[in-house]
């Protein structure tokens, strides 16, 4: 039992590779940017049926998609106030994109945040647009004088805190959905089929969708926060 337990928690810390682009010596692709692949195309798919025909006077598929549309607009708007909202696109896509990512488990695929990787890439184009949105809002010369204040001694701890936000946000989604994959692992592994299902339910689908709300939340935070300019 201990030996099939150990087995079920390395395969699933193990990235797999699916296959190899035989270039440049051969490029490994792993699950991870295959399941990617995936809801991407599930998401255009999705995308495309939903926005056609669109009517003046909404049926029943046009109100549910306006709905969520203004759910994300109104999060956001929340978040961000109305001065961010032109990276309303990018937030929204990016919890939908995790949304799907942590409930992909429930079809019997590896999310494909548990990759480290992908939580670092994640992590790393959120901050670039948090930096970015700064120097948008208050130039480059306000944006260099924010790092002094509100005091000059602590430059440097502001200076550090541009990587400790990148760590923070994919250490916090990848320990997050690598756990509960871990532990549904371990579940499967040593307890009757129908409580595994049970705890999926906390597992893949509300404990997934807290992780994107969170990821995205602190992401809107920090941009809040750099495009704050005071009067």
């Amino acid at each position: 039992m201990v030996e099939k337990l150990t087995a079920a928690i390395e395969e699933t810390m193990e990235t797999q590779v699916v296959f190899t682009i035989p270039i440049f010596g051969g490029i490994p692709v792993s699950s991870s940017v295959v399941v990617t692949w995936i809801i991407m195309a599930v998401i255009i798919l999705l995308s495309i049926i939903f926005t056609r025909n669109l009517k003046l006077v909404p049926d029943k598929k046009q109100v549910i998609i306006e709905a969520f549309v203004s759910f994300l607009r109104n999060f956001c708007r929340d978040q961000v106030g109305e001065k961010g909202m032109r990276y309303f696109p990018y937030l929204s896509t990016v919890l939908i994109y995790l949304g799907f990512s942590n409930l992909i488990g429930l079809f019997g695929f590896i999310p494909p945040t548990k990759d480290l990787n992908v939580t670092a890439a994640l992590a790393l184009m959120s901050i670039i647009l948090i930096e970015v949105a700064g120097i948008r809002a208050k130039g480059t010369k306000g944006w260099l004088k924010s790092f002094t204040k509100p005091v000059a001694i602590i430059t440097p701890l502001n200076v550090l805190e541009i990587g400790i936000r990148p760590l923070s946000l994919c250490m916090r989604l990848f320990g997050n959905i690598l756990a509960a994959t871990i532990i549904m692992e371990m579940l499967k592994a040593i307890v009757p089929v129908f409580i595994p299902v049970v705890f999926s339910l906390y597992f893949d689908i509300f404990d997934g969708l807290i992780q994107a709300y969170v990821f995205v939340f602190l992401t809107s935070l920090y941009i809040e926060e750099a495009i704050d300019v005071e009067e």
